[in-house]
């Protein structure tokens, strides 16, 4: 049986765990809620938690263990995506084929639901039963998260991903940036359940993590090529709108043809990786060409 047969159960799995950890839109601030939670369960790919399962099925850690990691490390990504949405930031309408947070409630509502899940994220990591027993792992894992998140992480990312706009990057520059604000959180997805697994050997943690940073570059470039190529029922956001903006993307600043050329260069180099481990990893795998290539086959 194919991980891409059993992609749909972990996403029906991480559903369920989030549905049952966000607090009921019926409780009381219900405003804060019903935007907690329709931030957080308005679809998506669900990316980050197929990350943690395959690297977990790879490592043998059962998906138990890592309901919490993989809840927590998606509401962080609602969060973030709550706050690149303001005004203040990107300014956009749409997210997920829906209007945004802020504009589907207030700004006001949108930055605190934002602010909650990240402590929710955490009490998870805290609390879940299935980590209780595992100190080690759960100090690690909150490391881990805190730092993918913060100055060092997505919201740094972030911070210079605002300051690049109308400006002529190098490579270089554009691609430390994506790793900052997509390629950190795609890494503590890969760790976090590494972080679970019993005595990594180190040549193991090294290749998942080149792995992972080959594919978190990939799947911004990827990104950037469908606000340009993508249509809104595809992509669910306005397309064109890093264009309009005048960000730092790698088609506008070195063409279609050589971002579609990186793109699949870093795929290639993300699947040579793993090229020493066996059918376990074939997870891993799938995952890479589904982020990468957007295709589930």
């Amino acid at each position: 049986m194919s991980f891409a047969s059993r992609a749909d159960e972990y996403v029906a799995r991480i559903e369920r765990v989030l549905d049952h950890h966000l607090p009921a839109a019926e409780v009381a601030p219900r405003r804060l809620h019903e935007a907690m939670r329709y931030a957080a369960l308005g679809g998506g790919k669900r990316i980050r938690p197929l990350l943690v399962y395959a690297t977990g099925e790879a490592l043998l850690v059962p998906p138990e263990v890592l309901d919490a990691p993989a809840a927590a490390i998606e509401l962080m990504h609602a969060f973030s995506l709550i706050h690149d949405d303001l005004p203040a930031m990107d300014n956009d309408d749409l997210r997920r084929g829906r209007p945004t947070a802020h504009r589907a409630f207030d700004e006001a509502t949108a930055i605190l639901a934002a602010d909650a899940m990240q402590p929710l994220a955490f009490e998870m990591l805290a609390t879940q039963p299935a980590l209780i027993g595992m100190p080690a792992a759960q100090v690690k894992l909150v490391a881990l998260i805190a730092d993918a998140c913060g100055s060092n992480g997505m919201a740094g990312g972030q911070s210079m991903d605002l300051a690049a706009e109308g400006r002529r990057l190098d490579p270089a520059e554009l691609e430390h940036i994506y790793r900052l604000k997509t390629g950190r959180l795609l890494r503590a997805s890969v760790l976090a359940a590494a972080s679970c697994a019993t005595a990594v050997p180190d040549a193991t943690l090294h290749a998942l993590e080149r792995f992972v940073d080959a594919l978190g570059l990939a799947f911004q470039v990827r990104d950037d090529i469908l606000d340009i190529e993508g249509s809104t029922a595809e992509t669910g956001k306005t397309g064109g709108s890093d264009q309009a903006k005048d960000k730092a993307t790698y088609p506008h600043l070195f063409g279609m043809l050589r971002a579609r050329q990186r793109a699949d260069e870093l795929l290639l180099q993300a699947l040579d990786a793993l090229g020493a481990f066996g059918p376990g990893y074939d997870g891993l795998r799938w995952a890479a060409r589904y982020i990468v290539l957007r295709q589930r086959a």
